[in-house]
């Protein structure tokens, strides 16, 4: 019995992880289909089932190494291949060669950062995931999608951003930018309805205006690694100028 009980919680994750792979493949068949709104939304999605295939591996203790495996290669698929066939059919083809060689780039570095991943995330990266995570970087690119999509297609930012911004998520996904994992959580933890309430506002505001909260949010989580690091850094200076001073001043003292 309990043999056949851990065969079942093992299949629970990876389920939710085909899923997530399956979502990320419809994302490419819009695509090419030029529904590009769909496409969009399929990366949400996608990305939804991505974060709940860790922490019910983590919640029923039954991570494996397979199912990290699976995951990362699902995640190639759906987080590095579908957004970028998606941004290069929807906003760089017209630039020919450097356009599609923007959307490698961008899903090889999406491969570097899941490589890296896989092998620092039980030392370095607990609390903090080192570079831009690449679900981050295809919610980017989706929620572009969706913010253009609900300009009513009247702004022209996306044939002369989008390759900037291509470049940038690039760079931010294999660089040294810390980012908050939300993986340890104490508020949520400790304080259960309030964190149901806090959801659940959270869900409000998002279905309010989707496409521009959304792209609000992808954003603002791409430009809190620069921030934060910033801020880290700064703060590690300040206190190797107080330890600094201190030492100066026990040194002067003994003097």
């Amino acid at each position: 019995m309990k043999r056949r009980k851990g065969k079942g919680i093992y299949i629970l994750p990876n389920l939710l992880t085909s899923i997530s792979l399956f979502a990320g493949f419809y994302s490419i068949v819009a695509t090419i289909d030029r529904k590009f709104t769909y496409a969009a939304i399929a990366i949400f999605i996608s990305g939804v089932f991505d974060m709940l295939d860790g922490r019910v591996a983590r919640m029923t203790k039954s991570s494996s190494r397979f199912g990290v495996e699976y995951d990362s290669l699902s995640d190639l698929i759906a987080f590095g291949v579908a957004p970028g066939l998606l941004v290069y059919i929807w906003a760089l083809k017209s630039y020919g060669r450097f356009g599609w060689l923007a959307a490698f780039l961008f899903v090889a570095c999406g491969a570097l950062r899941l490589a890296r991943f896989n092998i620092q995330v039980d030392t370095v990266q607990k609390k903090h995931f080192l570079g831009l995570p690449i679900p981050a970087a295809a919610a980017t690119i989706a929620g572009s999608v969706l913010f253009y999509s609900w300009l009513g297609y009247m702004s022209g930012f996306k044939t002369v951003l989008m390759p900037i911004l291509v470049y940038i998520l690039a760079f931010l996904m294999v660089s040294e930018v810390r980012y908050y994992s939300f993986k340890e959580m104490g508020f949520f933890k400790g304080k259960p309805f309030r964190s149901t309430v806090t959801a659940i506002m959270i869900l409000v505001i998002v279905f309010i205006e989707p496409q521009l909260t959304l792209f609000a949010g992808t954003f603002a989580y791409v430009l809190s690694g620069p921030v934060y690091t910033l801020a880290m850094r700064k703060k590690i200076i300040l206190e190797d100028a107080a330890r600094s001073r201190e030492s100066q001043a026990e040194q002067g003292g003994r003097r």
